[in-house]
């Protein structure tokens, strides 16, 4: 026999099932975005570096990463387009990099990490040097010459 105000044995088990499947779907929605922001060795050989000068074609300051199009010459004297990876927008601005920085027509200098996938162009910035003679880190650090 049930007491009064106690709750039915279906209605406990339901309310059971219901916190479990708010669990689950709280711990896919955490675990989600975290999956997707990509470790850099993941795609870039890090160990290894390129030296890379040509033109700035475009450059696409927006988050989560920046970008630098960069028209060069490949080792075997090729003329390619190189995508570099940069930092996210908040990290440069710090560093005093600003989204005007960088020019389409600027002749720079890039140390890059390949990329693991040899016909993909697009590497990971590792340092930049801009017209001016200034070098920059990967996160817009300057750094000492």
């Amino acid at each position: 026999m049930r007491r009064r105000n106690q709750p039915r044995r279906g209605h406990l088990q339901v309310s059971h099932l219901i916190a479990g499947l708010a669990l689950i779907v709280s711990a896919l929605a955490i675990a989600v975005p975290v999956g997707a922001h990509h470790s850099f060795g993941q795609y870039y050989l890090e160990s290894d570096t390129l030296e890379i000068e040509g033109q700035v074609v475009e450059f696409q300051y927006k988050n989560p990463h920046t970008w630098i199009h960069v028209d060069a010459q490949d080792p075997f004297g090729r003329r390619v387009v190189y995508a570099a990876e940069w930092g996210s927008v908040s990290g440069l601005e710090r560093q005093g990099v600003l989204k005007n920085t960088v020019k389409v027509g600027d002749r720079v200098r890039l140390w890059v990490s390949p990329n693991r996938n040899p016909t993909d162009n697009r590497v990971r910035l590792k340092r930049i040097q801009l017209p001016d003679g200034r070098t920059l880190g990967g996160q817009g650090r300057q750094q000492d010459r």
